[in-house]
Formats: C-alpha cells, structure tokens, sequence
C-alpha cells in the first residue's frame, strides 16, 4: 500500500513539474535576450500601444486581453543592382570577367546567375567564343568555373565539334583537377548526340578508377546524351553497349549501378543480346545495389519468358533478402500474369 502512495506521489509530482514547465515556457517570449532586439527601436506603434495600456493597467489593479498583433506577410524581394542597365548595355567578352569578378567578390550570387545567363546570350553559336570562355575556365576557381562551364554548356556552340572535342580533352587531361574534369564531363551531357570516336573517349573516362566523381559524371553523360538521342531518333544501341561493358568492368559500385540505371530515363526495349550478361550481373555482382539494378534492367525486355528463366534460377541461389523481392517485383514486371507460376 506504501509503495502505491509513492507512486502516485511521484507521478503527481512529475505532472506538476511538466505544468511549471510549460508554464515558464509560455511567459518566455516576452523576455531575455531573443525579444530584446524585438523590443527596441524595431518595436511598431501598436505594439508600444499594446505595452504602454498593459502598464497602465496593471498600475490600476486590472488588466485587459490584448488582441493578438496579426502576423505580417513577408514577400521575397527581387534583387536591384545598381548599374545593372548600363552594364547591360556595355556587356562584352572583353570585359565579362572583371564583371563576374566584381560579383562574386560582392558575394552576390543573384548576380553572378544573371551574368551566367548573359555569357550564354554573348558566346551563342560562336565557336571561337566557346573555346576562350573554356580558357577561362581552365584557369578558374569553383566559382567562376561553374559559370563559364554552366554558361557554355547552354549555348548552341556547344553542339559544334571544336568544341565537344575540346571539352573531351579536358575531361582527358591528368594535368587538370578532378573539379575541372567533371565539369567538362558534365558540360558534354547537353549534347544532342554522341560520335563513335567521343561516346568510346568519355567511355574511358568513366572506366578511370582513379577519377572517382568525375567516372560517375562521365557515365551519366553518357546516359543522358543516350536519353536525347533515343528520343529524337530512336538510337539507343551504341550507348547502352558501353554502359554495359561499364557495369561490368568498373570497380566503382557506384559507377557500375549507375551504368544499368541510365536507361531508366528512356526505357529502352533491351535485346536478347543484353540478356546473358545481366543474367550474370544479377547473380554475381559483389554489390547487392547492383544485383537489384541488373534484376530491374533484365525486366524491360521483349522476351519475358527467357527473362523468368533468369528469374527462377537467379532466386535459389540469391541470399539477400531485398534482391529476392527485387527478383519477384521485376518478374511480373516484365511478364504481368505469366509470372505467377514463377
């Protein structure tokens, strides 16, 4: 009987500190340092109002309910820079990178995005412009790097040779930074299509192991330039043979999932030749991410049954919980009923 009373002592207690506390809590906000500089020259009319009547009040013996102040609409505000209209005026290459300069040292990134969009507008279509902007870039910071490989990458002289192959070489080059080589490598993914000689030079790249980010940005270029030219024109082929072979020779697990993920963003049909070599990924991959990508890949196919047979032997052999479900998810995938048997 004594220990019941202690407890319902201690639990009644307990309820009394959680009241106290929240009542502190509750008079907070009118005090200590965070209404302080609320409270100052920043205070509204009727806010002083407010606290001059409580005051009053309080002196009298008897206070009245305050309404509470409603709450005030913060709108975003565009930037204004002084001097924005004549320098659009006055805009040149010449002296593009004292502008940026001046922007990036002013911490102004408002700015420095609308000098980006102004650097596509003045390289255009120009070759020759595109090539000294990538100049620029070689000899950049990350700030200013991103601008001009941003920049450049937005413009249609992207699409020229010249400078695809000059974007390449700096991806390729083991002087530059892994910063500059993936920027390269990430300027390339706007292309509307790969050569033979570029999609096997940026296939390299991404089969690089010490290149570590800049492999897995040169394997998504690769994916997305697959994605436009699939859409435009149905070619999907070349791409997905190297991101193939990219999946099975790279020792970067991230690299190697990233490979059979790209054809995500397009759903290509994959073929029968495709087929056997996903069958051993799914099976054999160290990585049980990749297992369950090569699983999902081997489902877009246009022969479901031949798939199922991968499936019902892949499953036994499988340990891993998640790659199993992985397994029964993508077998109806690819043959809707046909899979419950399997």
């Amino acid at each position: 009987m004594q220990r019941k009373s202690t407890k319902v002592a201690t639990a009644v207690g307990a309820l009394l500190l959680i009241l106290l506390g929240a009542a502190l809590i509750w008079r907070r906000p009118g005090s200590g340092a965070e209404g302080s500089s609320e409270s100052s020259s920043a205070e509204t009319p009727q806010a002083s109002g407010a606290q001059a009547s409580t005051t009053s009040g309080a002196a009298g013996g008897s206070t009245q309910p305050q309404p509470p102040k409603p709450a005030r609409e913060m709108l975003p505000m565009p930037g204004c820079w002084q001097g924005v209209a004549e320098l659009d005026k006055t805009l040149t290459m010449a002296n593009f990178r004292q502008a940026l300069a001046a922007a990036i040292a002013g911490r102004d990134r408002m700015l420095a995005t609308y000098l980006q969009e102004k650097l596509t507008e003045l390289v255009g279509d120009d070759p020759s412009r595109a090539l000294q902007v990538l100049e620029w870039a070689q000899a950049s910071d990350r700030e200013e790097l991103v601008v001009y490989i941003e920049a450049v990458k937005a413009a249609a002289a992207v699409q020229r040779p010249e400078v695809v192959d000059r974007l390449v070489k700096l991806g390729e080059d083991k002087g530059a930074t892994l910063l500059h080589r993936g920027a390269a490598m990430d300027a390339l993914e706007t292309q509307k299509r790969f050569s033979s000689s570029t999609l096997a030079r940026v296939k390299a790249i991404a089969l690089d192991e010490s290149l570590d980010s800049t492999a897995w940005v040169a394997t998504r270029t690769i994916g997305r330039v697959m994605k436009e030219d699939y859409e435009r024109t149905g070619t999907f082929a070349p791409y997905w043979k190297e991101l193939m072979d990219i999946s099975e020779k790279s020792d970067d697990m991230a690299v190697r999932m990233l490979a059979l993920e790209m054809p995500t963003y397009s759903n290509p049909i994959i073929g029968e030749d495709s087929m056997e070599r996903l069958d051993k990924l799914m099976r054999t991959d160290r990585e049980r991410d990749v297992r369950e990508m090569a699983a999902y890949r081997l489902a877009v196919t246009e022969q479901p049954d031949k798939a199922l047979e991968y499936y019902r032997t892949a499953f036994p052999q499988e340990h891993d919980e998640c790659v199993r479900w992985a397994i029964f998810r993508f077998a109806v995938r690819a043959a809707g009923p046909g899979a419950l048997p399997l």
